[in-house]
C-alpha cells in the first residue's frame, strides 16, 4: 500500500484533500476528493495483502475518514484552522464570551423555556437561529480567509459552538412535539 500522492499520515487535512488551508471550502471538491482517496486506501482493497499493507490501509482509511469529517463541517472545520494557525478555540476551557453575546444566549434560553409547546415559538426560534448562525459563518469566513484575522475568526467559531447546541435543544424541543 503506498500512501496517497506519497503524503505521510501527518499530513494537515487540507494537504490530504489537495484543498486550501481556508476556511470557505468547495463542497463537492471536498466529496469527490474523499472518494477518490477512499477508492485507492479502502482496506476491502488489501485483502490478499500481507498483515503490514492491511495494517496500512486501515490507518489510511481512517485518516482519511477522520479529516473528511473534521473538513465537511464548517464549525470543526474552522476550529482545526484555528488550531493549525496556531489559535486553538480551547472551548471547553475558555467559555468566556463578549457581553453582547452572553445578553443573547439569555435573550433565547429564555424564549426556549417560554416557547415550550409552542410548535411556532419553537420554530420561529429556531428560524432566528439559524439566522444568527448563517451570520457567525458568514464572520468567520470572513475572519479567517479575507481579514486573516484569526482571533476574531476563534470568536465565531466559539459562538457557532453555543449556537448549534443551543440549535440541538431547540430542535429536540420540536422534535418532541410533531410527530
Amino acid at each position: 500500500m503506498s500512501a496517497p500522492q506519497s503524503l505521510s499520515l501527518q499530513a494537515s487535512d487540507f494537504e490530504l484533500f489537495d484543498l486550501p488551508e481556508q476556511f470557505q471550502l468547495d463542497a463537492t471538491a471536498l466529496t469527490q476528493r474523499w472518494k477518490a482517496l477512499q477508492a485507492q486506501t479502502h482496506p476491502d482493497k488489501y485483502v490478499a495483502a500481507d498483515a503490514a499493507s492491511k495494517r496500512l490501509a486501515m490507518q489510511w482509511s481512517v485518516r482519511v475518514n477522520e479529516a473528511y469529517q473534521r473538513l465537511r463541517q464548517p464549525i470543526t472545520r474552522g476550529a482545526y484552522l484555528a488550531t493549525l494557525l496556531g489559535h486553538p478555540v480551547n472551548a471547553e476551557d475558555n467559555t468566556a464570551m463578549p457581553a453582547a453575546f452572553l445578553m443573547q444566549q439569555m435573550e433565547w434560553r429564555e424564549a426556549l423555556d417560554e416557547a415550550q409547546g409552542d410548535v411556532n415559538g419553537l420554530t420561529q426560534l429556531a428560524d432566528d437561529t439559524n439566522a444568527a448562525k448563517k451570520t457567525y459563518l458568514q464572520l468567520a469566513e470572513l475572519a479567517f480567509d479575507t481579514d486573516k484575522d484569526i482571533p476574531r475568526a476563534v470568536g465565531a467559531i466559539r459562538a457557532l459552538m453555543f449556537i448549534e447546541r443551543f440549535l440541538k435543544d431547540v430542535n429536540q424541543q420540536l422534535d418532541a412535539l410533531t410527530p
